[in-house]
């Protein structure tokens, strides 16, 4: 269930609080963990660093992500891929493959 469009989009009072001392045309960061915030457009272009649960990372507000949440792009989880074995074997095939196409135009090159 979204909010109320009476209320608005919810952005932490901080944020609120240091969007306001900002000076127009500084490339200020600005540190939160307010992950819920809503990016809104007065936001873009401003780098912030948004906690993730164990660090900081930064988050610079492009013209796509309004209206979206600011810990929508800052993953709590690191991916690790899948597979174990036959995982490692593709990947190790695939690399191969690009290094014989790599060698193969150089090597039909005519010499002048």
């Amino acid at each position: 269930m979204s909010r109320s469009l009476k209320k608005g989009p919810y952005i932490h009072p901080s944020i609120v609080r240091k969007l306001a001392k900002l000076k127009p045309g500084v490339n200020a960061v600005i540190k939160t963990w307010a992950r819920n915030s809503v990016i809104t457009p007065e936001m873009i272009g401003i780098t912030f660093q948004v906690h993730n649960g164990r660090i900081f990372i930064d988050v610079k507000a492009r013209e796509e992500m309004v209206g979206h949440r600011l810990g929508e792009f800052a993953p709590t989880r690191k991916f690790v891929r899948h597979g174990g074995r036959m995982q490692k074997e593709l990947e190790q095939k695939a690399v191969e493959s690009e290094k014989g196409k790599a060698a193969a135009p150089a090597a039909g090159k005519p010499a002048k």
